[in-house]
């Protein structure tokens, strides 16, 4: 009997240390305090969307194109995912899909595109030039790489990182192309507490 409560004292205080330590992030985390850097693009339906609008909510960004053929479906997939597994808490989550093909993707076109997978995905575009300050200023990289003999006529090479803005404008986390939906998740769970 004793063996049994000295296996069970230990025990408890194995949970109870488990329990109190500290919260490990998924993504990659940004050293504290940098600021997300501002910006303001168009939605699909022509209103301004800044940045700085969003305090007190999560953002989630990702860049991408309408016309791609496996990374943004698969992305948008997850996105879809995450806005579920919120329930309630969705109110206070903005996932935004920026596209790197202007020229294309239309906001009739991404509209569309982002409601396909969620109504509360946020579809972003602006100039070329609009566009490239954000790339520059998030690190994205994107380029046209030309398809012969295809009516599409180019396809786009593009950064593949979702990138989490805190409540406080902070540019927090980010995550590689394949980062299970579950931990991305997690993470926007626990800054939500």
């Amino acid at each position: 009997m004793f063996w049994k409560m000295r296996w069970l004292f230990w025990f408890g205080l194995a949970l109870l240390s488990i329990s109190c330590q500290p919260y490990t992030f998924k993504g990659t985390e940004y050293p504290e305090g940098i600021s997300a850097e501002e910006f303001t693009l168009a939605t699909t339906e022509g209103r301004s969307f800044r940045l700085s609008d969003q305090r007190g909510k999560v953002v989630l960004m990702f860049f991408g194109f309408t016309s791609c053929p496996d990374v943004c479906p698969t992305t948008m997939a997850e996105a879809k995912r995450i806005l579920e597994g919120l329930g309630e808490d969705t109110q206070n989550v903005r996932f935004v899909f920026i596209t790197v093909d202007p020229e294309r993707d239309t906001p009739e076109r991404l509209g569309e595109y982002v409601s396909n997978f969620h109504p509360e995905i946020v579809g972003l575009t602006g100039t070329s030039e609009e566009l490239q300050t954000m790339f520059d200023a998030y690190g994205i990289y994107a380029a046209k790489v030309p398809l012969e003999n295809s009516a599409a006529e180019y396809t786009m090479e593009h950064s593949a990182r979702v990138f989490l803005v805190d409540q406080d404008g902070r540019l927090r986390l980010s995550y590689a192309f394949g980062t299970p939906d579950e931990e991305i998740l997690q993470d926007v769970q626990y800054l939500l507490q």
